[in-house]
């Protein structure tokens, strides 16, 4: 096995682990409320806490990556969040919970700017159908998560189990990571030389994620919870519907891999938007239809897949990616994973379930136009679409 080969399934391994943090969220929210006698309201602190740490990681991962091997930091990122996991059910203090959430989000920063950057310079002009296969990775350990919590409510009637599992799952990207040897850092490209840094652009992306993420952690986190208080499906079922917008998400990943060779990035981007607002609004428009929840999970699902990665190899052609660039575009994804899923929380309880779709979908808006001033702005690419 080759170097650059090594590199990449560390990598690959490392997003299925940052996968399985981010679904395993969503499904255990009850067992969490119980485990700390909170309610939703509560709670939906917990889901601010991983984002907050999120951007602190993102803050001193890019420079870190610009500075030292990249490859040490990444397998010491990826160990915090399986410790991270193993202690989430051995406290029944919600401000303790709050303090692990905060260090798992550290260390998914720090495993989430290293993967997308350390791909880029390993692969740089090339990266497109690597960076779709990456996070592929990542959907694949979201679709596992609430697959793991399904199993672990129906054999021990508990949470706890589950994320011991999912620690020890989380392990093995760690100790590949290291013993690859890292990659030599890449600040340009043939797309990107002689090109000034255009900073409109960057906080437009890094904008553009903050919409997007907000979207697809919110979907994944509280759909277990819309379709419970609801009555569209008792527990397990809601595990399974969690399920099925990650596994959609995988599959439309895994889709988007050859797509990323065939079509432009903003092609890509608006079809998967156009995607997204159909499948949220399903739910939406058609409140209270067991079909319509589960066909707006996965059309949701698949078509949020192309988006993280696409914008990513979008911003590569148009920008000399560093590990402070990066760190900036992810600034903007943990404020939406943060900001967005806490604004639910705070509504689910005052005007009811239904404000979880309905803030998903305005979300989803605002997107749109954000992505309409990204397009005006981009200059063209020099190669040829990849």
């Amino acid at each position: 096995m080759n170097k650059t080969t090594a590199s990449l399934i560390g990598y690959y391994l490392a997003f299925v682990s940052i996968g399985l943090v981010v679904a395993s969220l969503g499904p255990t929210l009850p067992g969490l409320m119980a485990q700390t006698g909170t309610t939703v309201g509560q709670i939906s602190w917990l889901l601010a806490a991983r984002p907050v740490g999120y951007l602190a990681g993102s803050l001193v991962a890019g420079r870190l990556y610009d500075r030292v091997p990249g490859h040490p930091v990444m397998a010491l990122a990826v160990l915090l969040l399986s410790v991270g996991l193993a202690l989430i059910p051995t406290t029944p203090l919600l401000t303790i919970l709050i303090v692990i959430m905060l260090a798992i989000g550290i260390g998914e920063a720090g495993t989430d700017v290293g993967g997308n950057t350390l791909i880029v310079w390993l692969y740089g002009e090339k990266v497109g159908p690597y960076m779709n296969g990456l996070h592929f990775a990542f959907g694949l350990g979201a679709f596992i998560a609430p697959l793991v919590v399904a199993w672990a409510v129906a054999w021990s009637g508990g949470i706890a189990s589950a994320y011991w599992v999912l620690a020890a799952l989380a392990l093995p990207a760690a100790a590949w990571t290291i013993f690859a040897p890292s990659p030599v850092r890449r600040t340009t490209t043939h797309a990107t030389e002689r090109r000034p840094l255009d900073y409109r652009l960057v906080i437009l992306i890094a904008v553009f994620l903050l919409i997007y993420v907000g979207a697809e952690v919110s979907f994944g986190a509280w759909v277990y919870t819309y379709a419970s208080a609801l009555g569209l499906a008792d527990k397990s079922m809601a595990a399974y519907l969690t399920s099925a917008f990650w596994g959609a998400l995988t599959a439309g990943r895994l889709l988007s891999i050859p797509l990323a060779t065939q079509f432009r990035p903003r092609a890509i981007l608006a079809t998967s938007l156009l995607g997204c607002l159909i499948g949220v609004g399903l739910p939406l428009f058609i409140s209270g239809s067991v079909t319509a929840i589960w066909a707006g999970a996965i059309l949701s699902g698949l078509s949020m897949a192309a988006i993280f990665p696409t914008t990513l190899t979008f911003a590569e052609r148009r920008l000399a990616i560093t590990g402070r660039i990066t760190s900036f575009f992810f600034v903007g994804a943990s404020l939406g994973g943060m900001f967005w899923p806490w604004l639910i929380g705070q509504l689910f309880e005052r005007v009811g379930a239904w404000a979880t779709m309905a803030t998903i979908f305005g979300d989803l808006l605002i997107g749109v136009a954000v992505f309409g001033a990204m397009m005006a702005l981009a200059p063209k690419p020099v190669q040829t679409p990849a």
